[in-house]
């Protein structure tokens, strides 16, 4: 591709990226303005595959490497809006994937600490994250499930992989006030998002609602994806 037609695609894209905010973020109830920002400023086309490039600001999942996606866009934003970070925080992610979702993180929290299960993935993010300057981003392979002790207490864990329970270690890592956002279910009951908040050792619950997500492999996940 000439540097004229890189230069005319890379517009394309500026172009789709903003459409995308309008059409699908705010027309959709997404106006927490410091997440569209952090939006805005992530080049989603550098976290797929260079065939799908052009798909980048499609509100849908795109595949990744290793059978996995990457999460539509609306759904991101959705989740760290619900996260209700202000720039101080220290965040959990559980599923890196290709990195996009704890890019965006980056820009509304102080750290970022992410999980993945798939080292190949892990590894692949961690070189994009920082190649692309995010170094607040710490990737990390292992059970999401078990959250992340050694970077704990947190004050936001955002779950991209849906549950039937909470998985126990994820409270005991959160700081008084933080607050959890997992979806919840199975693919027979239907999924929900929870935004769980810590209050005075004692975890509240609100329903934001409807989602699908994979389920959560682990030790704490769906009971039929635990490793033996």
């Amino acid at each position: 591709m000439s540097s004229h037609s890189e230069s005319d695609f890379d517009d394309v894209l500026k172009t789709a990226r903003k459409t995308m905010i309008e059409k699908h973020l705010r027309q959709r109830e997404i106006t927490d303005p410091r997440v569209l920002t952090a939006i805005e400023s992530v080049p989603r086309e550098e976290f797929v595959p260079q065939d799908s490039r052009r798909f980048a600001y499609n509100d849908c999942a795109l595949p990744i490497d290793c059978h996995q996606t990457i999460s539509q866009p609306f759904t991101v934003a959705f989740m760290c809006a619900a996260a209700q970070l202000t720039g101080n925080e220290t965040v959990l992610e559980i599923g890196t994937g290709s990195g996009y979702g704890a890019a965006v993180l980056s820009q509304l929290a102080r750290e970022v600490h992410t999980v993945e299960r798939i080292p190949e993935l892990a590894s692949q993010a961690a070189e994009r994250l920082q190649r692309l300057g995010y170094d607040n981003v710490h990737v990390y392979t292992d059970d999401g499930t078990l959250g992340l002790p050694q970077a704990a207490p947190f004050d936001a864990i955002i779950v991209t992989a849906s549950s039937e329970q909470l998985p126990e270690p994820y409270q005991e890592q959160l700081n008084e006030g933080g607050r959890i956002i997992i979806p919840l279910g199975s693919e027979s009951t239907g999924q929900r998002m929870y935004r769980f908040t810590l209050h005075g050792g004692r975890l509240s619950e609100e329903i934001l609602g409807a989602f699908v997500f994979v389920p959560l492999i682990g030790k704490f996940g769906h009971p039929s994806d635990r490793p033996e």
